[in-house]
């Protein structure tokens, strides 16, 4: 009976190892970054290193689309010596203010092999109609856009009307 309990015990504490083992990475921030000045919405999702991070590791991040199509997914190699990482989504449209979207990350090994998951959940706190739809600037000397700023002195700072409601 004793040596049973002793295995058992074994097997517990090295289970209990393994899954340590596994959190390579933890969530330290989710945001929505609003951009007005060119009329952008992306997620931004920053993960610390809790453990070695294996050679020639990616990060898949799925992001929910608030615009309502498929998830937007990311690939991102990253580098052992990393602490942080930080994931953004390409552009989006259609965030609403208190609604919950989620981001699924999953590290994988250079064989594709899962390493860990995590899912964390983003909220904005401000409505996506509070950008321009176009641009304000332009280029690399900040220009006043002339599609937004009409020669007559009026301000077109226009609606993204492609939203579900």
């Amino acid at each position: 009976m004793m040596r049973r309990f002793m295995v058992l015990s074994l097997a517990l504490a090295l289970a209990a190892c393994q899954r340590e083992a596994e959190k390579l990475v933890e969530v330290s921030g989710h945001i929505f970054v609003f951009n007005y000045r060119v009329a952008s919405a992306t997620y931004l999702v920053t993960l610390n290193k809790t453990g070695p991070i294996p050679e020639g590791t990616m990060v898949i991040a799925k992001f929910d689309d608030p615009a309502g199509g498929d998830p937007i997914v990311i690939n991102e190699k990253i580098f052992p010596a990393w602490n942080k990482i930080t994931l953004q989504s390409p552009n989006v449209r259609c965030v609403r203010k208190d609604k919950p979207y989620f981001v699924d990350i999953r590290l994988v090994d250079a064989s594709g092999g899962t390493l860990q998951e995590l899912r964390t959940q983003l909220v904005s706190d401000v409505d996506q109609s509070v950008l321009p739809s176009k641009p304000l600037v332009l280029g690399a000397g900040y220009e006043r856009n002339p599609e937004v700023f009409k020669p007559d002195g009026t301000v077109d700072y226009g609606r993204d009307a492609g939203c579900p409601a």
